[in-house]
């Protein structure tokens, strides 16, 4: 098999790609690990994505158990396994369901205990599976949250579709001690 980007070198890093890498680690996440590090192979790609990451991950309108939610829809729609195991455990720190969460991993419908949360499960899900939205969704979400919350909800999901395609695409494997959330079907 080919060497995948995730066996970069730290200590070879160009000039460009150690300015990044410091970004990156010097930031709210504090690690360069999983897609992050695929990014280094193109500089300007990891600081520009990493700083919108820093934005949908932690400076929008929506709680972190919402933002986790949505992140998780989109880990589970990609079948993105680093994601997963990076964000579940976050996700129900944070205040959502291990049931929701086992759930949506499963890819069934969850039970919510709040409007809130299942707003944002069926805009997320709904933005995936038929890459747009019903006026029905969209009310309940802008009621909610308002244009700005629908607009950065959008930006989470984008985001983490970006991230947990580069996840599948460079085959970045779980991080240590995770097992596979999502293994083949027979």
């Amino acid at each position: 098999m080919a060497k995948r980007p995730i066996d970069l070198d730290e200590t070879a890093l160009t000039p460009a790609q150690r300015a990044a890498f410091d970004a990156i680690a010097s930031g709210p996440r504090g690690v360069v690990e999983g897609p992050l590090r695929v990014w280094l192979q193109s500089p300007l790609l990891a600081e520009t994505a990493q700083a919108l990451g820093v934005f949908c991950r932690y400076g929008t309108r929506l709680s972190p158990k919402l933002s986790e939610l949505a992140i998780l829809v989109t880990g589970a729609f990609w079948r993105s396994g680093f994601e997963w195991a990076a964000h579940a455990p976050i996700a129900i720190r944070e205040g959502l369901s291990a049931t929701v969460v086992d759930a949506i991993r499963r890819g069934e419908r969850p039970e919510f205990a709040e409007p809130a949360e299942e707003a944002i499960y069926d805009f997320a899900s709904e933005l995936h599976r038929d890459h747009r939205v019903c006026d029905e969704t969209y009310a309940r979400v802008t009621a909610l949250f308002g244009q700005e919350g629908a607009v950065e909800l959008t930006g989470i999901l984008g985001y983490y579709t970006l991230i947990s395609m580069t996840i599948n695409a460079f085959e970045v494997p779980l991080p240590d001690g995770a097992t596979d959330p999502f293994p083949a079907k027979n």
